[in-house]
């Protein structure tokens, strides 16, 4: 039987799944059991809803959510659940991200959405947060995201030839 998901990855569109991959291969590395669904919090409100309202019950720990745009969906997700929600702003083609940026990164006092980059590196980023943050639990989840680490340290060349 799978290990049941302790994040959960969602996202406004099939489209943001190029930049949302990134968080899932990063969990996926360091062996933590996560799901992935499209949820839109303009186009699926009742799924929204339904999904942020069961997230603890059903045994998720944390929230990464991924939008563009308008993006909503993070403060839409947080404002529905105690758990923490990282939020990834997917790059728009109109204003590259930053509109997507500013829409989470503004939430209200009360409503606390951690924020990281545009695109890919956010997605990236997101991953190891949330790995992180189930980390401070799970001293063998620690160890891995340790040897990560260090093994990204190892890969820097000292030489720039």
């Amino acid at each position: 039987m799978a290990e049941a998901p302790l994040v959960g990855i969602i996202m406004g569109s099939t489209s943001d799944w190029e930049t949302m991959r990134h968080a899932a291969s990063v969990l996926d590395e360091l062996g933590v059991a996560h799901e992935t669904k499209v949820v839109s919090a303009h186009r699926t409100p009742q799924r929204l809803y339904d999904y942020a309202t069961s997230a603890a019950g059903r045994g998720l720990k944390v929230v990464i959510a991924g939008a563009g745009g308008a993006a909503h969906l993070p403060g839409m997700a947080a404002s529905m659940t105690h758990l923490p929600v990282l939020g990834v702003p997917v790059e728009s083609k109109a204003l590259k991200g930053v509109d997507s940026l500013y829409s989470i990164v503004q939430m209200p006092g009360g409503i606390p959405v951690g924020t990281l980059a545009i695109g890919k590196p956010g997605a990236i980023n997101a991953g190891l947060l949330a790995a992180a943050i189930l980390a401070t639990s799970d001293e063998a989840l620690s160890q891995r995201l340790q040897a990560w680490r260090a093994a990204q340290t190892d890969g820097v060349a000292t030489d720039p030839k």
